[in-house]
């Protein structure tokens, strides 16, 4: 149980790495932006990848009447998902030392990655709800109205994943180094918990 101990604090210990680089990334391609805007989301705000990107984002998303890219204190998530990262990573080193010592099963493993698995999905779920609600709430009182053949305001959701066209900008929305290091550290969860299972048999 030693080895998947510390497998499994190593594992836990990468989702640290979410409070310093981007769980994701958005970025939005056109003919009179020579330079991709783009930006950044972190587990608790959200950066513009160069200085002026969330202003300039902000100056066309006002003409079709969406909302402003919200700021820390404007969603209960970038308050939570910090505590909940830092959560699950104490809790999972804590579980990798328990098991070093062979205080528990690698079972707890399992159930820590299930639990993270869990957490994951709902968070995506909620991600993408929220690109929803940002592409399709808009101003009635835009100066900018477009609508589709049948007269429906056109919906100017960014892809949860992928590349998709949006009017005359090609919006790119695609995981970062937060979330490879996530991914990376759940895997390893996995390898500690099968690593257990062989050495305790």
């Amino acid at each position: 149980m030693k080895t998947s101990g510390l497998i499994m604090i190593v594992g836990s210990a990468l989702l640290l790495g979410l409070f310093f680089y981007p769980l994701w990334n958005i970025k939005l391609e056109a003919p009179q932006y020579p330079d991709p805007l783009g930006m950044d989301i972190y587990i608790a705000g959200i950066e513009g990848e160069e200085e002026f990107d969330i202003q300039n984002i902000d100056g066309i998303n006002h003409y079709i009447g969406m909302k402003k890219i919200p700021k820390p204190e404007e969603m209960w998530e970038f308050n939570t998902f910090p505590l909940v990262i830092g959560g699950m990573a104490g809790l999972g080193i804590l579980l990798g030392i328990l098991g070093f010592f062979g205080k528990i099963s690698p079972n707890w493993f399992l159930g820590w990655l299930v639990l993270m698995t869990i957490l994951g999905i709902l968070g995506m779920y909620d991600f993408n709800n929220w690109l929803i609600d940002y592409g399709t709430d808009l101003d009635p009182k835009a100066i900018i109205k477009l609508t589709d053949s049948e007269g429906n305001p056109l919906s100017y959701k960014p892809p949860l994943l992928g590349s998709e066209k949006i009017l005359n900008f090609t919006a790119h929305s695609y995981p970062q180094t937060g979330a490879y290091l996530m991914f990376i550290g759940m895997f390893l969860t996995l390898v500690a918990w099968i690593w257990g299972k062989r050495t305790t048999k």
